[in-house]
């Protein structure tokens, strides 16, 4: 007897919603929109501007400890690191007689011929003299008044804290406040005994240290 239900087999059809396929190959409702897109070059313009301002502020200030350092040439408080450099180069003594002494003569520091680097290595500028003066590659440069010395033994130059005159020229060394000698290898005065023979010849002595600056926070 045939069946009175009508066969629905030849009838069924998938009544899902199709995806509509855009030209990009992705679905239409899963395209970024034009807002969207805006809002991305928004925010890459934003981290470009900053990293482009970060690499010209020059080196980054930071916190540094002054706790192996001696009292004497510590650095007063409100001032952060600007910069740490490694110099290595010579040290120029001249026999001279002793100022109001007759008879009795010395060598006496005449100035310093040093590359200054930064820790990476990369050359960042020079230390010569007289006068002492620390100068940037990029022409800024700063002198100086000793404050303080302090002996780390007769083999190597003290460790020294200097206050720093106003730069000339823009640059690295503008705003530095302070100048630490540390680390310091060698330079002292020739070992070879000064005498009236010897006064007005010079003699350069190797050395190398660490030259710190500062910056008032």
């Amino acid at each position: 007897m045939p069946s009175l239900i009508p066969s629905t087999t030849n009838h069924v059809t998938n009544s899902a919603p199709r995806s509509r396929v855009g030209s990009a190959g992705l679905p239409a409702e899963r395209r970024p929109g034009p807002g969207a897109r805006i809002r991305r070059l928004v925010l890459l313009s934003v981290a470009i501007a900053g990293i482009t301002a970060c690499s010209t502020r020059g080196p980054a200030m930071q916190v540094f400890s002054q706790a192996a350092r001696p009292d004497a040439v510590k650095v007063p408080s409100g001032n952060l690191v600007a910069l740490e450099t490694a110099a290595s180069g010579d040290i120029t003594y001249e026999c001279r007689a002793k100022k109001d002494m007759a008879g009795q003569y010395e060598w006496v520091f005449v100035g310093p011929d040093a590359g200054l680097r930064d820790r990476k290595g990369a050359r960042v500028g020079k230390y010569f003299g007289p006068p002492a003066t620390w100068q940037s590659d990029d022409g800024s440069r700063i002198t100086g008044a000793q404050l303080a010395v302090a002996s780390t033994g007769a083999a190597d130059i003290p460790l020294q804290l200097v206050k720093a005159n106003a730069a000339t020229g823009p640059g690295l060394m503008q705003g530095v406040t302070y100048i630490q000698r540390v680390n310091t290898r060698g330079g002292v005065a020739p070992a070879q005994a000064c005498s009236a023979a010897l006064t007005g010849q010079k003699q350069v002595v190797p050395y190398a240290a660490d030259y710190v600056f500062w910056r008032a926070l």
